[in-house]
């Protein structure tokens, strides 16, 4: 008797368990973040971020780990990145508790101008080719951060993506579906297509890629460092290349570019600060959405409800609209920072929203202020060091050119210059274009997350949906990054992409209020992809995660051997 009450209090405990277990993964968040003491690599490619980790077990710092991954990407992902492309990083220094940003876009070549274009007979700013190429950034980036901030050197952070060059790795999924939808104009190029197609086709998922090319192209930079590749072999070859296509980049356009030590922009946004880096980029267009949604009670609306989801959509329009009008590269047209970023703009443009319809003509406002394709990962390391990084060559494939025997695309970050003589980003020689790739970086009191969402222009409103999940709705790294998103990529009328696990009557709802909606897949590569990394320093644990609309993982770094 005694053993069989003993046997069914076992059942019943057991049984207790497993409701308990079952109650506590009910949940829509997909998988759990990654949680260690020691410190962790998120990127889009899961052989970017073991690299990282494997820098940090070695020795080196954040700052490292993030040069390292963000090589491997450019080796693994060539269709978005690469040393054809340009650079941002926000930087948080332990040490000191300060933040550092790193604006390494490159400018368009001298001798790019409109009357150069007018002259060819172009009346219109080319998305592709010659003229689209400006100034790569990403080289001298690197030497930037790890003169100021690594503990290894450019040869060590290197090694990593040389290797994967040289020998090959299997291609992943999202990058085979990239691959094959490109394989048309990269096979109108012999040597795109002779670089980047195998047997005349792109690679499907698990074969083995390689590019000897990019692996000497790296080791010139790992040996000779950033004037490998703005005064060496990889200038003359970049700028004989563009000679030969007419296009105006010269030795000298290359030699006299330099990266640029920035101080981030941040608003408040319910307590917490939130930063990103100042114009040429869009940043400052999330910080915009932030400040109008928070005059608004999204946390009583509900998560994804069409109160809240209304709320930001039109949020979006206003930021943007101000973000075309005034936002271009700041030597060149003075940019009303501050009056854009007030409260007291924020309170007028939001009387714009009108709760019960969608606007779809937005214009942008009068701030009161007197004026005088992507890929993102992140690190943080055992010592609280974090790296917010952001890198691109702009379209898929970029300029879609390769110059001889360099083994990378060239940027077309040109194509976002405009023809209009009005426009803070109007074509000038030695000009930065508006720039789309943004790093953030958002603290709390003891609480650090260092975050990023690739995806042209859906990166700005991307980041205001995390902050808003992370802040209003209490949501961990994970969760925030995997929750359903909107994308509206135009600037004008009320078209909107959003996702379908938005519930049917909310999507419903927004329609009713005007939005036309073009409903995606649940994790449509239309709102980008994400990651990011979070530490609390009260007790020095890390946490990781990583957007399923990507390939990527975060990885943690191994701890030491004994």
């Amino acid at each position: 008797m005694k053993r069989s009450l003993a046997y069914a209090f076992f059942i019943l405990a057991a049984g207790l368990s497993m409701v308990s277990i079952g109650s506590a993964q009910d949940r829509t968040q997909g998988r759990s973040m990654v949680t260690t003491r020691y410190g962790i690599v998120a990127a889009e490619s899961p052989l970017a971020a073991q690299a990282g980790a494997q820098i940090l077990s070695r020795g080196g710092n954040a700052i490292d780990a993030a040069v390292a991954t963000n090589a491997v990407m450019g080796v693994v992902e060539p269709m978005m990145n690469g040393m054809g492309g340009d650079l941002f990083v926000i930087v948080y220094d332990a040490k000191s508790g300060k933040l550092y940003g790193l604006n390494a876009s490159g400018w368009s070549p001298k001798g790019l101008t409109p009357e150069f274009l007018k002259n060819k007979g172009v009346t219109t700013m080319p998305q592709h080719g010659i003229d689209s190429v400006t100034v790569p950034g990403v080289v001298d980036g690197w030497s930037k951060l790890l003169g100021r901030f690594g503990k290894l050197n450019l040869e060590q952070d290197l090694a990593p993506a040389i290797r994967y060059a040289h020998e090959g790795f299997p291609v992943p999924e999202w990058d085979a579906e990239y691959w094959g939808a490109a394989a048309g104009f990269l096979k109108k190029n012999p040597a795109t297509a002779s670089l980047y197609l195998l047997q005349g086709e792109a690679p499907k998922v698990g074969e083995i890629f390689r590019n000897e090319a990019l692996s000497r192209s790296l080791a010139l930079v790992a040996k000779g460092g950033r004037d490998a590749f703005y005064k060496g072999e990889l200038a003359h070859r970049i700028v004989d290349f563009s000679k030969r296509e007419g296009g105006a980049m010269t030795l000298e356009d290359m030699a006299d570019y330099s990266s640029e030590w920035v101080e981030p922009l941040s608003t408040k946004y319910h307590g917490w600060e939130v930063y990103e880096l100042p114009p040429n980029g869009q940043g400052i267009a999330a910080l915009e959405m932030l400040n109008l949604m928070q005059q608004f009670p999204l946390s009583q609306f509900g998560h994804n409800s069409a109160d809240a989801l209304h709320v930001m959509i039109e949020a979006k329009k206003l930021a943007y609209a101000d973000l075309r009008r005034y936002v271009g590269d700041p030597r060149f047209s003075k940019i009303p920072v501050a009056g854009l970023l007030s409260d007291d703009y924020a309170r007028e443009r939001a009387k714009l929203i009108d709760m019960s319809k969608a606007n779809c003509n937005v214009s942008p406002g009068m701030p009161n202020e007197k004026l005088g394709d992507t890929t993102y990962m992140t690190v943080v390391d055992q010592q609280g060091n974090m790296v917010s990084l952001i890198q691109s060559n702009y379209d898929e494939f970029g300029s879609r050119l390769v110059a001889d025997d360099t083994g990378f695309v060239l940027q077309d970050r040109g194509a976002l210059f405009n023809l209009e003589p009005d426009s803070p980003d109007v074509l000038a020689g030695h000009k930065r274009p508006l720039h789309t790739i943004i790093p953030a970086f958002m603290s709390n009191g003891d609480t650090r997350i260092a975050f990023g969402i690739m995806g042209g222009f859906n990166q700005a409103q991307a980041h205001a949906q995390f902050v808003s999940n992370i802040v209003d709705f209490g949501m961990n790294i994970q969760a925030a990054m995997e929750a359903a998103r909107f994308d509206k990529i135009t600037f004008g009328g009320c078209d909107v992409q959003i996702e379908d696990r938005v519930p049917a009557d909310v999507r419903a709802a927004l329609t009713a209020r005007g939005h036309q909606l073009e409903v995606r897949g649940a994790f449509s590569s239309h709102m980008g992809g994400g990651q990011a990394t979070e530490r609390n320093f009260a007790t020095g644990v890390n946490f990781g995660a990583s957007d399923p609309r990507k390939d990527g993982e975060a990885i943690p770094e191994p701890p030491p051997h004994p």
